[in-house]
């Protein structure tokens, strides 16, 4: 054991009270620094433990999607090739069954069938296709009229009136076609559950709202959102981490693929795919892009082409 030097004995004698509570005091404020540090960094650890589990759980998820697209994709061409015949001699018979109605209706029924056969090879080979992202600046109120031009119809076929409130006069930097295609694909899904709707008002409204998104790195950033919102019966609890699965549907039709293309298209423009519920009832999914894509400016009106595989984040 140590001993204690006499210097060291004179020197502790000869502290006043008042030296002495103020070394206990700087010893108390630099341990609670420590215990304050300590609980920082675990903290710290525990964040990047989860987000090493999230990133191994989607990459995981990535090569199981990959595998899964080139299966379904070898599919969906073994199968359109007979469709083709099938149709033509559906057609074929159609025609020369003019003179007899009741067969005539047959024939016709095949045709339809097999037309519903190809929609749903169409949207495998759409979900197992690369995405082409060609980003350029596009108008955000032009994007929202061409898409309440196209589904307009199909919303009053259900029954349901969709409504485009306060477009913004501004642009984003995005693929046009695709993100055109991912906003029908949501509306189509809204007005589908609004329909369902027994009593009540069957709406569908499409907005524009900017948000506060996080970056991949953890910071922050603005972000522009197309919010879609019906008065159907929302989504389940239970439904919620499963809707962008491919293949996962809670209808008697549908292939389950329209949502999982939507979070394709998403994720290859850097943006996210939030599901809530709406304030007076139904769903409410938000579309987010980030206004500046890719470290593009928003003087930049070059237009930016990426390719993405078949690559899904699980963050909905």
């Amino acid at each position: 054991m140590s001993s204690i030097a006499p210097a060291q004995v004179d020197a502790a004698q000869g502290l006043s009270a008042t030296d002495l509570a103020e070394l206990v005091g700087a010893f108390n404020e630099v341990t609670a620094r420590l215990q304050s540090t300590h609980e920082q960094l675990r903290g710290e650890v525990a964040r990047l433990q989860q987000e090493l589990t999230d990133t191994r759980g989607q990459l995981r998820r990535a090569r199981e999607l990959a595998a899964l697209g080139e299966m379904a994709a070898g599919i969906a061409h073994e199968v359109r090739n007979p469709l083709v015949s099938i149709r033509l001699f559906g057609e074929a018979l159609v025609s020369d069954l003019s003179d007899r109605p009741g067969e005539q209706e047959l024939a016709g029924k095949i045709v339809r069938s097999v037309d519903r056969l190809n929609a749903v090879v169409g949207d495998v080979l759409n979900f197992a296709r690369d995405l082409r992202v060609q980003s350029d600046r596009v108008d955000v109120e032009g994007l929202l009229h061409d898409v309440a031009e196209v589904a307009s119809g199909y919303a009053r076929s259900v029954g349901v009136e969709l409504a485009v409130v306060g477009s913004p006069d501004r642009d984003v930097s995005v693929d046009r076609g695709l993100m055109q295609q991912a906003i029908l694909n949501v509306v189509r899904n809204a007005c589908e559950a609004s329909a369902d709707v027994p009593d009540g008002a069957r709406r569908v409204e499409v907005s524009v709202q900017e948000r506060r998104g996080r970056t991949p790195e953890g910071g922050s950033r603005p972000e522009l959102a197309f919010c879609v919102a019906d008065s159907g019966p929302g989504f389940p609890a239970e439904v919620r981490d499963r809707v962008f699965n491919p293949f996962f549907t809670t209808r008697e039709t549908g292939t389950g693929l329209g949502l999982a293309i939507v979070h394709r298209i998403l994720d290859a423009h850097d943006g996210s795919v939030v599901i809530a519920s709406n304030e007076g009832g139904g769903a409410l999914v938000e579309l987010r892009v980030p206004l500046c894509v890719s470290g593009e400016g928003p003087g930049d009106e070059s237009p930016k082409q990426t390719v993405r595989s078949l690559v899904m984040t699980s963050e909905a």
